[in-house]
């Protein structure tokens, strides 16, 4: 998911009573429920190899103790930043600094950051590297307002009650935040499990049909935001695709008649040879309906253009190209001269 809700998260977990034992606990669940995000650094190599690491080892069970120990030592360095008056700077309870259980703590929001990215559609490896197969539960768009309505309702409620308190002379016991803490990781909690359950409807009625007569081989279906009724469908069969709108209200498949079909290509010696490269490789690990689409190029550059694209992420409504699709420029000779993600055009495309 987004930055904001693992951030979010990591707060809400520690003011639901876990930031009682150790001075900085809030601050070392934060910083450690995003921690696993670094491997975007991967994308200053460009997009082909973010695709490739991103939500990999750090995203895994393996790589969750290693990100909790990192987050720690960082935490630590700031603590050895003293102020003036010679305290740690960002030391401000009056707590004891407990490293031992801050690890804890840490590896607890680092495997909150798998459970979160698990949910949505993308994907995680998080057995790797045992197992670099990508795994989702496809329930939750990748930005969910309603999530981060809850986390939020949940961190700024007990700061009003606070101000109230003040008001009318009440004291305070401990932390304050526990009670709108677990509030918002029930309300978390109770959405993935609706969501779930509107999931399988989905699923269920997509599995019950025939597509122009066929039987399907693969289906699924990705979320919308907000809408927990609304669903993005995808079905393979051995000769297409389609895509379709389902309602899991109902549940019924393609209400509007807004299905696209999409005819497997042929599999020619362009297309192994666009498989066959680095852009291919990763995208075909990646993908889970993948399509390609292949253009003869006839004007200065002899050669061929081969287009990538995932289906999970073309939804119905969507014009023109849907995001993280790839390319592979090959010559005449079906070597690959360029290869890249959609966020950049082919040399032949920026040409005037």
């Amino acid at each position: 998911m987004e930055p904001v809700t693992h951030f979010l998260t990591g707060a809400c977990l520690s003011r639901a009573g876990l930031n009682r034992k150790s001075a900085l606990a809030t601050l070392t669940m934060v910083l450690a429920a995003e921690a696993s995000d670094l491997d975007i650094l991967w994308g200053l190599r460009g997009q082909i190899e973010n695709l490739q690491h991103h939500r990999g080892i750090t995203h895994s069970f393996v790589g969750a103790p290693v990100v909790a120990a990192a987050t720690l030592g960082f935490i630590y360095l700031l603590y050895l930043w003293k102020g003036p008056s010679g305290k740690p700077r960002i030391l401000r309870s009056k707590l004891p600094v407990r490293w031992g259980y801050l690890y804890w703590l840490a590896l607890i929001a680092a495997l909150s950051h798998i459970l979160l990215d698990y949910t949505t559609s993308y994907g995680i490896r998080m057995f790797a590297p045992f197992d670099w197969r990508w795994y989702s539960w496809d329930i939750v768009f990748i930005v969910e307002p309603v999530i981060l309505l809850a986390l939020i309702t949940g961190l700024a409620l007990p700061s009003l009650f606070g101000l109230i308190n003040q008001e009318i002379g009440a004291r305070s016991k401990g932390p304050r935040g526990r009670g709108g803490a677990i509030f918002a990781l029930l309300c978390l909690a109770l959405v993935w499990g609706y969501r779930d359950y509107q999931h399988r409807r989905a699923l269920s009625a997509m599995g019950s049909l025939l597509y122009k007569g066929a039987v399907p081989v693969k289906y699924a279906a990705y979320p919308y935001w907000v809408n927990p009724f609304r669903w993005h469908g995808v079905v393979e069969t051995e000769a297409f695709f389609q895509t379709m709108p389902v309602d899991s209200m109902t549940p019924e498949v393609d209400r509007q008649n807004q299905a696209r079909t999409y005819f497997k290509p042929e599999v020619t010696p362009v297309t192994q040879a666009a498989k066959a490269s680095h852009l291919g490789r990763v995208y075909l690990d990646w993908a889970v309906f993948p399509i390609t689409q292949t253009e003869p190029l006839l004007g200065k550059f002899k050669g061929y253009l081969v287009r990538f694209q995932d289906l999970r992420l073309v939804y119905p409504e969507m014009r023109g190209r849907g995001p993280l699709g790839g390319w592979v420029l090959l010559g005449p000779d079906l070597r690959v001269q360029e290869e890249g993600m959609n966020s950049r055009k082919p040399s032949i495309e920026e040409e005037p």
